[in-house]
C-alpha cells in the first residue's frame, strides 16, 4: 500500500504575524501588493504554508534590512524566480549533456584509439571548487 502523504503545516494570520513580530493588517497588504498567496480555508481564513513563511521572511529581510520598498520587493521577487527557473534549466541541459557523453562514450572501444582517451565526467564548477576547499 501506498505512504500516507504527509500533511503540510498551515498557520493562520495571527500565527504567523506574531511569528515575525509583525501586523497582520502588514501580512493583508503584502497579500494585496502580491507579494504574498497563502491559501484559504472553506471558511475562507488565511493558511500560510512552510513555503510561505520562507518568502515572507526573505521579503521582510529586504524591507527592514535593505530599505526596500513594495515596488523594488515585488521586482527582486520576480527576478528571484526568473532565476531559480533558469536555474532548473541549466541542470536540466547539464543533465541531458552528461547522459549524452556518457552513451558516447560507453559505445567507443577508446582502446583503438592513437592515444588511449580515459573516460570524462562533466562536473559543475561549483562543485569543482567546493571539492578543492575541502582538500584544502
Amino acid at each position: 500500500m501506498g505512504r500516507k502523504k504527509e500533511k503540510e503545516k498551515k498557520y493562520t494570520i495571527g500565527v504567523v504575524a506574531e511569528m515575525f513580530d509583525i501586523h497582520p493588517q502588514t501580512l493583508r497588504l503584502y497579500e494585496r501588493e502580491g507579494l504574498l498567496k497563502p491559501s484559504r480555508s472553506k471558511g475562507n481564513t488565511r493558511l500560510y504554508t512552510d513555503k510561505d513563511l520562507e518568502r515572507l521572511e526573505f521579503i521582510l529581510f529586504l524591507t527592514r534590512e535593505l530599505g526596500v520598498n513594495l515596488a523594488g520587493v515585488d521586482i527582486i521577487l520576480n527576478m528571484k524566480e526568473q532565476i531559480e527557473e533558469l536555474q532548473k534549466q541549466i541542470d536540466q541541459l547539464f543533465e541531458f549533456i552528461q547522459n549524452e557523453l556518457a552513451k558516447i562514450y560507453q559505445g567507443e572501444d577508446l582502446r583503438r584509439a592513437i592515444v588511449s582517451v580515459p573516460k570524462r565526467k562533466v562536473i559543475k564548477l561549483e562543485d569543482l571548487i567546493a571539492q578543492k576547499k575541502v582538500k584544502s
